[in-house]
């Protein structure tokens, strides 16, 4: 038995598979502007602020590679 949720879902993978390239692009920057907008107000941040944050986030756990621990020392 399918749900809402599934048909949903359905629906939308349709719509973004008919659309363009540069229209794919455009949604996807257009989605992260909207996370990124989203996490700003919940956090009372400025953009700038919010994207270092997210950059911050992104590193978190990550091993950095042998040439840059030669760079940073």
């Amino acid at each position: 038995m399918r749900s809402v949720a599934d048909d949903l879902r359905h629906a939308d993978l349709e719509a973004v598979a008919r659309l363009s390239i540069e229209e794919r692009i455009m949604l996807a920057l257009a989605l992260g502007d909207a996370d990124l907008d989203a996490l700003q107000h919940a956090r009372g941040i400025d953009r700038a602020a919010a994207i270092r944050l997210v950059e911050r986030q992104r590193q978190s756990g990550r091993n950095p590679s042998a040439c840059m621990r030669a760079m940073i020392g």
